[in-house]
């Protein structure tokens, strides 16, 4: 059985480590609602962005039509995983998740280049057997997101230029209600022509469609940049506050073991203090009749 001593220091170092779980459930939820409001903010400009693509898919030249993408042959995958330990299954659901889709494409592992955004996500996937080609890491805050956008582009024009790679697809975990998240999967290259068309036949909100003068081919390829970057940031934003939600609902589940644990020690602290309390009290009145007699 624990001493005072004992239970006195195991308390002091559970109640030390309450304070940092809490602490870090804090951080977790404020980066839940940083990263929430990064998506937010996207919905605007991917409008815009959606918008702009109407105008020029209702304006496009005669002899250009919108047909659906050949099978693919390469596929380049993009899996983003975490970056920092303690959020629970994120990695492990989202590795098995991305592996299942890409088993189902029945694409030779050497047409698969796959790219890990957070290195927790890459022994998940190597233990299932899928290699990964590279890594990058991931962003630590919002304003790093865009940096980290630009790098994945710049891995995607090379895979297109120097292996032929004809798709490109995202897999991420994106954010439910509280501290929930589910794994989907976002088909980034080429763009759904299914999307296109329904854009295109989209009613514009006004009497008047916007003109352009700008070349059509220069205009629709920057537009189609920018629905690139916008999706793209959104699957950063989107992963970094579910991989927060993971972290809150461990930080959650650690917090209960912790309290649990600490009412334990205590009624074992309070019991242990209440039996030495009264083996003093026995031996002081045991010597007491000593002395008495």
């Amino acid at each position: 059985m624990l001493t005072i001593e004992s239970l006195k220091k195991k308390i002091k170092s559970l109640e030390d480590l309450q304070s940092v779980v809490k602490t870090m459930k804090a951080i977790a939820a404020v980066s839940i609602r940083q990263y929430q409001r990064a998506v937010e903010s996207l919905a605007e400009y991917n409008r815009s962005v959606e918008m702009g693509l109407q105008v020029v898919l209702r304006k496009k030249p005669q002899g250009i039509t919108i047909a659906e993408a050949e099978p693919a042959r390469r596929l380049g995958v993009i899996i983003f995983g975490s970056e920092q330990g303690m959020v629970g299954q994120f990695n492990e659901l989202i590795a098995s998740y991305a592996i299942n889709r890409i088993r189902e494409s029945c694409i030779e592992r050497q047409d698969c280049p796959v790219l890990a955004i957070g290195m927790r996500v890459i022994p998940s996937l190597e233990g299932a057997g899928q290699a990964v080609g590279e890594h990058l890491a991931l962003p630590g805050s919002v304003a790093s997101i865009t940096p980290a956008v630009h790098e994945v582009v710049l891995k995607i024009e090379s895979w297109r230029s120097e292996r032929d790679i004809d798709r490109i697809v995202l897999f991420y975990n994106r954010p439910l209600s509280g501290a929930s998240y589910r794994p989907c999967t976002l088909r980034l290259l080429p763009i759904h022509p299914e999307w296109l068309q329904a854009l295109e036949e989209k009613t514009w909100p006004s009497r008047v469609i916007p003109t352009f003068t700008m070349d059509w081919d220069r205009l629709f390829s920057s537009l189609v940049r920018q629905y690139i970057f916008v999706s793209l940031h959104r699957a950063f934003a989107e992963s970094l506050a579910s991989e927060n939600a993971g972290r809150l609902a461990s930080m959650q589940v650690a917090e209960k073991n912790i309290e649990d644990r600490l009412d334990e020690l205590h009624a074992q602290f309070h019991q242990q203090r209440q039996a030495s309390i009264s083996e003093e009290l026995f031996d002081i009145v045991a010597g007491f009749e000593a002395l008495m007699h």
